[in-house]
């Protein structure tokens, strides 16, 4: 069986991000790399959306960017401005394609559908899957989304709708969400922040066509793409073995609070490619202690009360944009912090420090 220097588990986002970064930057001139997936083909399956607070590898994948965005809750809408930090989405067909074609080039890279194709004794490992889908009873963002196209010119491609909370919430967390990429095609998403374990909240096709219907008045509209998801709210053990290094969502990169992973994958990737001679002996690259500390209280809050949620990211928007956008990316000083807690209402949060 053939051996390998790297080993990558999973050829996902976090997987494939990793060998780019390693190949573009020539860590595997003389080094053997394996990437384990069992998908046949490459395909459109994804959309990874972010706040560009940090540079990245895939400005030529992006489907679309944006410098407004809503954010609202009944009968209150806040219409925000984020110029200097635009929500980019990034189209995983494209972002595959890039990648995939790249990879080809070096004859050290080679694909694999299993591990047990190959021997792993002297490799380390970058492993980016896990089997956490028993945890049902934890916090999951879920969602799924259509890019539909219209007849006419129906959206404004120079705002996209963060969250839309003027919807049933059924004491769980709930919003619609929309970003248009022109003006007759948009992806239209319904997000839930709940356990996984209600069946109930489940009829995504039954709500997103409520909504195009009722609130949006789209009655006519093709679609021509559909996408599914849950990303768990809640740390994966990620404990570092002998030759293996978790990454991705399995390595931390999700930030609880609001979903986030595709800036933290990239960043976890330089890291590695910056320490890959001595990586087995570096600390493990993680998000920030602080903000893994305000996303535990924050979910805790979101757990008790699923309720007051709309209006406390509503009310998070009051601060200056750019410093919630900082907040939720990762990047925020320690004056953006407090002009953030402080917006929180501070009885609920206390009590969610001590309990």
């Amino acid at each position: 069986m053939k051996e390998f220097d790297y080993v990558i588990i999973g050829g996902g986002c976090a997987g494939l991000s990793l060998a780019y970064e390693l190949e573009i930057h020539n860590k595997l001139i003389d080094k053997k790399l394996a990437i384990i997936e069992p998908r046949e083909d490459y395909k459109r399956d994804k959309s990874w959306s972010f706040w560009k607070v940090t540079s990245h590898n895939f400005s030529d994948c992006i489907k679309k960017s944006w410098k407004n965005f809503t954010i609202n809750i009944s009968n209150n809408t806040k219409y925000l401005e984020c110029s200097k930090t635009p929500y980019q989405t990034i189209d995983s067909g494209l972002f595959y394609e890039k990648i995939i074609n790249k990879l080809k080039l070096n004859e050290n890279i080679f694909f694999f559908k299993n591990i047990n194709e190959i021997n792993t004794q002297n490799s380390i490992l970058f492993n980016s899957v896990s089997d956490i889908s028993d945890d049902k009873h934890k916090l999951w963002q879920h969602f799924y989304g259509i890019e539909i196209e219209t007849d006419k010119k129906i959206f404004d491609d120079e705002i996209f709708n963060l969250m839309d909370f003027d919807c049933e919430q059924k004491n769980k967390v709930h919003f619609f969400y929309t970003l248009p990429f022109s003006k007759n095609k948009a992806l239209i998403e319904t997000t839930w922040i709940s356990e996984l374990n209600d069946k109930s909240i489940m009829d995504y096709e039954k709500q997103i066509t409520n909504y195009l219907n009722d609130r949006l008045k789209i009655k006519k509209y093709k679609i021509n793409y559909s996408e599914k998801g849950a990303i768990p709210l809640f740390q994966i053990n990620n404990l570092k073995k002998l030759n293996q290094i978790n990454i991705g969502t399995v390595g931390g990169m999700t930030r609880l609070s609001t979903g986030y992973t595709f800036l933290n994958i990239q960043e976890q990737c330089k890291y590695i490619r910056e320490n890959i001679k001595n990586i087995q002996k570096v600390k493990l690259f993680q998000i920030s202690k602080k903000y893994r500390f305000f996303d535990e209280i924050f979910l805790k809050v979101l757990r008790k009360n699923p309720e007051k949620m709309p209006n406390i990211f509503y009310k998070m928007f009051e601060s200056n944009t750019e410093t919630v956008i900082n907040f939720l990316s990762n990047t925020s000083n320690i004056f953006e912090d407090f002009s953030i807690v402080t917006r929180m209402p501070k009885w609920i949060f206390i009590k969610a420090l001590f309990n």
